[in-house]
């Protein structure tokens, strides 16, 4: 295994970390205070992010994607790490991956406008009484001469606010689950209220309402029964991306302020890097950060090579969701008072963070998946060859 970056790797993380700096990281405060983002604004940043060629970059090129490799992708998502959730969202598209199961009249209506950036979409699983378990859900599909009726309810969807569909799982069955394409606006589909959060300001969050919802066959995602596969494998793929190496690009940025400060803030005649506890939060938070990058990378490459990540994927959402929490946690301390005050963005850090632990399946859940195959399979899931 190779990890080390070809020149277009390097010229596709420049090109990222550039459009970041220069035109997303600027509107994080004013996000911040607003607690929303204006459509014109958001227009603004989507159609320079597509003039990039920095649009669905997960998707295939002959749909219009980016066509990237995942170890590739997992590059563009560390530095998606380094600014807020929602500006992401905005300028490089959150397409999931489930959507490569349109066929037919299904490719034009709901995939292509969601690669092109026509049409948003949001996944919507989790309901108050199924959160981890996304096997308990109760929402519920059942079939008719003309489609079928969806019946039920969703909460935390993420995007909501900003989406035109959604890729809704529904019981079809006493043990079966579907996938369904259900547009918003259709009769009986109410959009709930937004649930404020502590961090990850301007990122809704809604709940969602279906009351006898009639939808078409042609909304049924993949096969009848296939549901909970493709949820589980948009969620696997979430939990490298958009947490994994996040997490790894949103410590990084951290990092480089904390050292920066230990750089220049005296206090009793001397840099406070100079300071051997200060010291040892900088050397732990940079052996902890290197850690978790080459675990999400070797998850990509295994997916790469066609093979089964599933496990080292829920040891990265574990290691490096913790590793954020624990990096934000010393910038607080060495900023000292700094770090607690709005003034600077370290305190919208560590809230941010503390999301990292739960979403896309706890902590909790994910030791319980590891330790589960660490008794069935033994030293193969941790020795280098057996």
């Amino acid at each position: 295994m190779d990890f080390a970056l070809n020149d277009e790797q390097k010229m596709m993380i420049d090109t990222i970390r550039r459009f970041i700096a220069q035109e997303v990281q600027p509107l994080e405060q004013r996000l911040e205070d607003d607690g929303r983002l204006d459509r014109d604004t958001a227009r603004t940043l989507h159609e320079k992010a597509r003039a990039l060629g920095l649009y669905a970059l997960n998707m295939p090129a002959e749909l219009g994607g980016g066509g990237l490799s995942n170890l590739d992708r997992i590059l563009c998502e560390e530095q998606f790490g380094h600014t807020s959730d929602q500006l992401i969202r905005r300028a490089f598209g959150n397409v999931y991956e489930p959507l490569l199961h349109c066929q037919g009249a299904q490719v034009e209506r709901w995939l292509k406008p969601s690669v092109e950036g026509r049409r948003t979409c949001a996944i919507a699983i989790t309901e108050p009484g199924a959160g981890s378990d996304a096997a308990g859900i109760k929402t519920h599909a059942k079939k008719t001469d003309s489609g079928w009726v969806l019946n039920g309810g969703k909460h935390f969807i993420s995007d909501g606010e900003w989406s035109d569909f959604f890729l809704v799982s529904a019981k079809t069955g006493d043990k079966e689950i579907s996938m369904f394409m259900v547009d918003k606006g259709l009769a009986g589909f109410t959009v709930g209220k937004d649930q404020k959060m502590m961090g990850i300001r301007g990122t809704p969050h809604l709940e969602l309402f279906f009351d006898n919802v009639q939808l078409e066959d042609a909304a049924l995602l993949g096969e009848r029964g296939q549901g909970f596969k493709l949820a589980m494998g948009a969620l696997n793929v979430v939990r490298l991306a958009q947490v994994g190496a996040r997490a790894v690009g949103k410590a990084s940025h951290v990092l480089e302020l904390m050292t920066a400060y230990a750089n220049d803030r005296q206090q009793f005649g001397q840099r406070i890097g100079d300071f051997q506890m200060v010291q040892q939060m900088l050397a732990d938070s940079v052996i902890e950060i290197n850690a978790a990058r080459w675990m999400v990378y070797h998850a990509a490459w295994m997916l790469d090579q066609g093979l089964d990540a599933r496990e080292q994927i829920a040891m990265v959402k574990v290691h490096a969701a913790e590793t954020l929490g624990r990096v934000v946690d010393r910038a607080v301390q060495v900023f000292g008072g700094m770090g607690f005050c709005k003034e600077l963005p370290i305190e919208r850090y560590y809230r941010d963070a503390r999301i990292y632990r739960i979403f896309d399946g706890t902590s909790e859940i994910h030791r319980g998946v590891i330790a589960k195959s660490a008794m069935k399979k033994g030293a193969a899931l941790f020795d280098i060859h057996r």
